[in-house]
């Protein structure tokens, strides 16, 4: 049984964490949550993961996906133009219109420190355009079941952008088979040459790089709409996990959740049974 049947399955009941002959509460702070054994393919846990809700960044995640599978020349050098300018949030951004830079670095920025001109010139400059851009997401969104998902731009600033934990789950395990993308997400920082000068741009996580993390994959995100957001694979204790967590309401409790995740996983006698529950 493939892992993506395996988590259909799974998604329809509870679950309660045992260690031993003793249960275990796990106390997540985002409203909504998913944690799964990558080893497995089991749901270890689960909050009101199959509620499709604002996104935010985790969007580049899929946004990447969809470039690297059109195969483009990584190393054709890529002009930030006014176009790719946020002009629905007016977030602020590091990179100066006119930045000239090599694809696979804008792909960089895009994942690496989320930076919005350069997801918006990486489906800008699309093969076929932007509207081929976007058959491609909802291609790519079909292919991996995410049946809960919408995407309508690529950088996640619109809040028409929705998924759930569950269904970002897959994404985040299709995304873990790209070596690019692993490799720009569990980088700290980088250092790029911007119009006039050398500028270091940091991981939006900081738990990438941190002491005693192990981190396979990561992505954050922050809206109004969506809250604090984060998707990680991570390792400890010889097993590994994806995790999903949306709408926390500060960067901290994300990484509180992150953190009772990984403690879970230290515990090296943990079992799960299922208990029935009305269907996601």
């Amino acid at each position: 049984m493939n892992m993506s049947i395996r988590l259909t399955k799974t998604l329809a009941i509870g679950t309660l964490l045992i260690y031993g002959a003793s249960s275990y509460a796990l106390q997540i702070k985002s409203e909504h949550a998913i944690v799964i054994s990558n080893d497995t393919g089991a749901v270890l846990f689960e909050k009101a993961a199959g509620q499709p809700v604002p996104i935010a960044s985790l969007t580049k995640l899929m946004t990447a996906m969809v470039v690297l599978d059109s195969k483009p020349d990584m190393n054709e050098r890529i002009v930030i133009n006014a176009a790719d300018v946020d002009l629905l949030k007016h977030s602020k951004s590091l990179v100066p219109v006119g930045t000239t830079l090599p694809r696979k670095q804008v792909l960089q920025l895009a994942l690496m420190s989320s930076e919005n001109r350069a997801a918006a010139a990486l489906a800008r400059t699309y093969t076929g355009g932007y509207s081929a851009f976007l058959r491609a997401v909802n291609a790519k969104i079909k292919a991996l079941g995410m049946t809960q998902t919408v995407i309508k731009e690529p950088t996640g600033l619109s809040p028409e952008n929705m998924s759930s934990a569950a269904d970002l789950a897959k994404m985040a395990i299709a995304a873990s088979g790209y070596p690019d993308i692993v490799n720009i997400t569990t980088h700290a920082s980088d250092k790029f040459q911007m119009t006039r000068r050398s500028v270091t741009f940091h991981n939006t996580n900081q738990l990438v790089g941190a002491k005693g993390w192990d981190v396979r994959l990561s992505k954050t995100g922050f809206t109004n709409e969506a809250g604090h957001c984060l998707i990680m694979r991570i390792k400890q204790a010889g097993k590994q996990a994806t995790l999903v967590l949306l709408n926390a309401k500060a960067t901290a409790a994300s990484r509180f959740d992150a953190l009772n995740i990984r403690q879970l996983l230290d515990h090296r006698e943990l079992a799960q049974v299922s208990m029935p529950t009305s269907r996601l």
